[in-house]
Order: C-alpha cells, then structure tokens, then sequence
C-alpha cells in the first residue's frame, strides 16, 4: 500500500469526500466510519483469514472495506448509491480481490452471489456498517435464507442490538430477540459513541456478532407457524399471551379451548409474551398446530 494513510483516518475520509464533491444523503442513512480502533474491533469479531470471504453492506467510500481486503481472502461489497461506485474502485484499487456491486442487497440474490464470488474461499462472513433504517430487513433475510454464513458482525443502532441479545423476561426481548436467536448466537461486542461518524447520528450504536446456527436450538413441525405465533403473542405487549393469542387465532371463540391448549404446551395463559423462551415457543407452536390452528 505504499505506506497511504488509512481511508478510516478523518483527514482522509474529509479528503475524498472533498474530492469527488460527495453529499450525504439522510434517505440512505449514510454515516461514515472515522474510528481506527473501532474497525479493528469489527474486523477482529468476524474471524477474518485467507480462507475467509468477507460480504459487506453499505461500504460507503471504503473504510472497512479496506480492512476486510487486508484480512480476507475474498471481499464483495454492495453499495446501493450509485455515487459511491466510482470512489470505491479508485481507492480500492490496490486489491484486486475486492469486487464492488452496485445493488440493493435486499434485491440480490444472495445464494447466486455466493456462488459467483466466494467460491474460492472455504466459509463467508458478513461484516458491515449498516445503515439503521434498514438493519432489521437486511439482518432477517441473511438469516432467514439459510446462507453457508459463518458470523454476521455488523455495527447497528445500539437499541436494537440490545433487543437481538435479550433474554426472556425483559423489556428488550421480543419477537426480534425470538428470530435472531432462532438462526444465530447473538453477542454484544462493543458500544460505540456518535463522535466517531461523519456525519454524527443522533443515537449510541453498537457492533453485534451473530455466529450462524447449522441448526435451530429447538425443533418445530413449521417454522412459519412457529414465527407466527410468535408474532402474535407480542401483538400487544401489555397483554397477557392468552388475550393476544385469542385475538389471533380464535376470533368469535370461547376462551376455554385455548387455555387447554395453553395448558397442554405448560404455559399458564396470565404469562405474557416477554416471558417465553424459545422452548416454550416451539412447543406451543406445535401445540397449536397438532390442533389444527393456523
């Protein structure tokens, strides 16, 4: 690299910037990385070697793309602002290993992108700055894909971090905290303050590493069932399970077939959703189901 300062430094990032006229746009939640630390925090939860490929969201000029390059053996970045495409492959230039695809991820079909640019590498890891607006979209549909995913570190709004690790019983845990953990081992990595964007967002983030699961902690007889009544129990959270159940899936009916449901899966119906592990989840999916409500 011939000794060029980091894309990650401030001086540099305000240098490009500067030079290719770039604006930001609020609409795309653009907020670039200036944190050198940061970074190498970030790249050292994905477990990054030459036998790795790295799939990056949302490079933005490059910061974190430029370390992935010098620690994978393989990197793909997809970068919806088509703005953006020209200043990526010019400072990007000295890797010849990092691909830059202009796309929204959320339109890409990600098991042929595997195929086309990680055949090379042994396993794959998504590592990225995601923008807020759309964390949860593109974070359940990695997961929900069932993609040969090793970890899937990716630095989030730290409120939403917080609800992916929750445990049952509190007020963070919900249906979100029920998805990720179904498809992955949340751990929290770090906090990170709003001074070391440009610009500054107006919330605390987080950087969360989700270790891909090769199987679901629990068996259900339907997965789509199963996220169904999970949905449904935290309709309303301030109501128990039995009513926000009752309002789903046994409209016009008599509460007492439910509640020997409820009672047959273990789970007293004056609980609320907050408070259902995963298990407890699974078996009154299938519960339900074996019952024939759906």
């Amino acid at each position: 690299m011939s000794g060029r300062e980091e894309i990650s430094s401030p001086r540099r990032t305000k240098e490009i910037i500067a030079a290719h006229g770039f604006s930001f746009k609020k609409s795309l939640g653009q907020n670039f990385l200036i944190d050198q630390n940061i970074l190498n925090k970030i790249v050292d939860a994905a477990g990054l070697d030459k036998d790795t490929g790295a799939l990056e969201i949302g490079p933005g000029i490059g910061a974190l793309t430029e370390r992935l390059a010098q620690a994978a053996g393989a990197v793909t970045a997809v970068e919806i602002d088509q703005r953006l495409i020209p200043i990526l492959q010019e400072v990007l230039s000295p890797y010849p290993h990092v691909k830059i695809r202009h796309a929204d991820v959320l339109n890409v079909d990600l098991h042929e992108l595997f195929g086309e640019d990680f055949a090379e590498v042994a396993k794959v890891s998504v590592v990225a700055n995601l923008p807020y607006y759309v964390t949860t979209p593109i974070l359940m549909k990695l997961l929900e894909e069932k993609l040969p995913l090793a970890n899937i570190v990716v630095m989030i709004q730290k409120e939403v971090a917080e609800r992916m690790a929750a445990s049952p019983g509190g007020k963070e845990y919900g249906s979100l905290s029920i998805a990720v953990q179904y498809f992955s081992e949340p751990e929290l990595i770090c906090t990170v303050p709003h001074t070391v964007f440009i610009p500054q967002p107006n919330v605390e983030s987080a950087v969360i590493r989700l270790k891909v699961r090769e199987r679901p902690p629990v068996e259900v007889k339907d997965e789509q069932h199963f996220f169904e009544v999970v949905r449904a129990s935290f309709t309303q959270r301030r109501k128990t399970i039995s009513n926000n159940l009752k309002a789903r899936f046994f409209p016009g009916e008599g509460r007492e077939r439910l509640e020997a449901l409820l009672s047959e899966a273990g789970i007293q119906p004056s609980r609320r959703g907050e408070t259902l592990s995963l298990a407890e989840y699974a078996r009154l999916s299938d519960v339900l189901l074996a019952a024939g409500i759906s």
